[in-house]
């Protein structure tokens, strides 16, 4: 990578980790603290506090990307992050559960994760921006253990007013990151394998594959946020006050992030994508059943969320790259924005609907709730088609014309190992899916050197 390709990509995951730090940092905390507002008092209204940034994420993170397209990527991205702090001093200043919903629903107003993504696409060459995004999505991962590690700390210190409105400050960073240190893309065009098309929805909801993989990430979002509105309230209860909570989170991370790395390797290498998939999801089961058994000791606690992160981590890793083997090149884009998109609805529901059983049924009832629909992503996952052992592969070709684009497309499609070709002349590139092992490396250089 170029110096300006690695600034971009450092720069870019700075400003999406700074976001999802302010979306993350009130999980293991804010139930706890909430109970103490008026209309607090419903387990309900917590949740849809903790998760209504999703529903708004959901809505416009795609129509923002598109509008990236038309007003350019960093505007958009600047407003994105305006709004964001404005729902964060919004929260900050809210003194009833209501105005933090307000907040909450402003904050996720400011979907900038879509216009991110294209704007690392505009500055970027083809083959390397797969490392570019791999750098954002190790970020995120970064950025959700530390603020489940930081959350106790800053509460202890803070309060959660003072998180959010330290989150409000952190955004307002982001403008300055944005501002002067991420680069002037040359040029910003649409990119297929990473924004989102409009036209293309309908195919790929249509698609049985990805359909499953979208009510996956649907579900483990849900688990996770019926889970954040339980677990605070056991751990208190077992006689860990809320600012202590760290020591259980920081030792579960770190382990787990280790523990992580074989099954995925396994996965990736070896080619037992589905095996590893499928174990996490039984893992996570566990895990839900080991927290309704183990619910009355601190240690019993600690036990089963190592066993759920790393069931959490592990599936965080392979579903995009699930997503990637099996949707089609044409609408990759559009895969991953959907699959994004179902991510924060499945936290907007798992908020309410673990408020609202928590409300109405109890704490016990929440973790049947995340058993339930572990047990249903099971029966679904299970009828998934093995991927094929197959990697993306980028080339910039430059300027191509339409005729030669074909011809090209042709040509590639006809070397040992290559299962799809897509070349598409407006974006200069060439994107092949290709055997991990025996396809012809050499002979697609050579086509892709040749167009230039």
């Amino acid at each position: 990578m170029t110096p300006i390709e690695r600034r971009a990509s450092a720069s870019l995951a700075g400003i999406y980790g700074l976001r999802m730090l302010g979306l993350f940092i009130i999980l293991p905390i804010f139930a706890i603290y909430a109970q103490g507002l008026p209309g607090g008092q419903s387990h309900f209204l917590i949740g849809l506090a903790l998760g209504a940034y999703g529903l708004t994420q959901a809505i416009l993170q795609i129509p923002m990307g598109m509008l990236s397209d038309r007003f350019g990527r960093k505007p958009v991205i600047l407003f994105g992050l305006i709004i964001f702090a404005i729902g964060s001093f919004v929260a900050a200043s809210a003194d009833n559960i209501y105005m933090i919903i307000l907040g909450r629903v402003i904050q996720g107003a400011g979907a900038i994760n879509a216009a991110v993504m294209a704007l690392t696409a505009d500055l970027t060459r083809e083959e390397h921006r797969t490392k570019a995004m791999a750098t954002i999505g190790m970020t995120i991962g970064i950025t959700f253990s530390i603020s489940l590690v930081l959350s106790p700390i800053l509460y202890h210190w803070i309060g959660v007013p003072g998180i959010f409105a330290l989150t409000g400050v952190l955004s307002l960073l982001g403008l300055f990151i944005v501002g002067f240190v991420v680069p002037k893309p040359a040029i910003t065009r649409f990119h297929t394998d990473t924004e989102a098309s409009f036209r293309k929805i309908g195919s790929v909801l249509r698609n049985a594959d990805l359909l499953r993989l979208d009510i996956g990430i649907f579900s483990l979002h849900a688990i996770l946020m019926s889970v954040f509105m339980q677990v605070p309230f056991v751990l208190r209860n077992d006689g860990l006050p809320a600012q202590h909570h760290w020591m259980v989170y920081l030792p579960v991370m770190l382990v787990a992030f280790v523990l992580m790395v074989p099954p995925i390797i396994i996965a990736e290498k070896k080619a037992k994508m589905k095996q590893v998939f499928m174990g996490a999801v039984g893992l996570a089961l566990l895990a839900q059943l080991a927290l309704l058994g183990l619910q009355h000791s601190v240690w019993g606690v600690a036990f089963a969320l190592l066993l759920f992160f790393t069931a959490f981590n592990v599936l965080e890793a392979t579903l995009p790259s699930l997503v990637s083997k099996l949707a089609p090149l044409a609408s990759k884009g559009t895969a991953m924005g959907v699959y994004s998109s179902s991510q924060f609805l499945g936290a907007f529901f798992g908020a309410s609907v673990g408020g609202l059983i928590l409300q109405y049924y109890g704490g016990n009832a929440v973790f049947g709730f995340a058993i339930a629909m572990l047990f249903l992503w099971l029966l679904v996952a299970s009828t998934m088609r093995p991927p094929a052992a197959v990697s993306t592969k980028m080339y910039h070709l430059g300027d191509i014309d339409a005729t030669s684009a074909i011809s090209l497309q042709q040509q590639l499609a006809q070397l040992q190992g290559v299962r799809e070709v897509m070349v598409v002349a407006a974006e200069g590139m060439a994107c092949l899916k290709v055997d991990m092992q025996g396809f012809d490396k050499e002979g697609v250089e050579k086509l892709c050197l040749s167009a230039q």
